[in-house]
């Protein structure tokens, strides 16, 4: 069934760009709703709700615009939300990008997770009838039929300290919250000094990123052996949570980001439209069942 939360929750935090305090209020939305983001910053608290169509910026982070109103780094949220199937819920912000935590999804995972209801329509499910895929020289992201919800992740950096990483994982809330959500993210420290001449990452410490170094991880400790690949897939579950309903497939990513994840979540929404331009054939239910669940 759909489900959203029992009440207003409040979360507030260092924001990773500005470096400022930013509160957030998580609120109850009705069926059909989906994640609405509101900047109550404004003058009349635009919103914008978290589908493909507002996606504005996908180098390193997902943000969203509509009407030239912004949200940043809202892909560790999205993920929480998908991880603990929350599909219906306003969240509020003071400010144009959402509070970094502990550049992980279980700060929002430990705010919401008790507090989750059904409601009274069921969900729709994504599943797809033949392999999907995007890609681009030596990077793919592809999206087989399955009866499961898995996906299997490699990355490899030119790098002495990360080199390969490899992580397979059927995606259930359990294993979301285990062995998913407490993955950070990371970043190269050349690249952190050049966004700090930017203007850039004010917010970002050890305290909230895996920092790498010329020749070690800068960070006391790990929380896993391969933690880096498995917050890869957390903000692979964050982009893929766009196409507004839980999927049913593998998919199966070597070295892809943010850009790629949405270039094939955008050939899936290709596919439900493509859906309802044949509803009332016989053939076309079948395909549209075919792909919904």
């Amino acid at each position: 069934m759909q489900q959203t939360i029992k009440k207003e929750l409040a979360y507030s935090g260092v924001g990773l760009h500005t470096g400022e305090q930013i509160h957030s209020v998580f609120k109850p939305a009705a069926i059909g709703t989906g994640i609405v983001f509101v900047r109550q910053d404004l003058s009349g608290e635009p919103r914008i709700k978290a589908c493909p169509e507002n996606v504005n910026n996908t180098l390193r982070e997902l943000s969203l615009k509509k009407n030239g109103v912004e949200v940043h780094t809202v892909e560790h949220l999205l993920a929480a939300l998908s991880g603990l199937g929350i599909n219906n819920i306003e969240i509020c912000l003071d400010a144009h990008e959402l509070p970094i935590g502990d550049g992980s999804a279980i700060p929002f995972v430990e705010l919401l997770k008790d507090e989750i209801i059904s409601q009274d329509k069921p969900k729709k499910v994504f599943r797809p009838k033949e392999p999907l895929w995007s890609q681009t020289e030596d990077k793919q992201v592809i999206l087989l039929p399955s009866d499961e919800w898995r996906i299997t992740y490699t990355i490899d950096f030119d790098h002495p300290v990360v080199k390969t990483q490899f992580a397979t994982f059927v995606i259930t809330q359990e294993t979301f919250v285990k062995e998913i959500a407490p993955a950070r993210t990371f970043g190269f420290l050349k690249e952190v000094k050049s966004l700090h001449g930017r203007g850039l990452a004010k917010g970002g410490s050890l305290e909230n990123a895996i920092i790498i170094g010329e020749t070690k991880i800068l960070n006391d400790s790990l929380r896993f052996e391969n933690e880096l690949v498995r917050h890869k897939i957390l903000d692979l579950i964050g982009d893929f949570s766009l196409i507004g309903m839980p999927i049913l497939g593998h998919i199966i990513a070597i070295k892809s980001g943010h850009d790629l994840n949405l270039k094939l979540v955008q050939k899936m929404v290709g596919r439900l439209k493509e859906g309802r331009l044949k509803e009332g054939s016989k053939e076309g239910n079948r395909s549209v069942k075919g792909e919904k669940g």
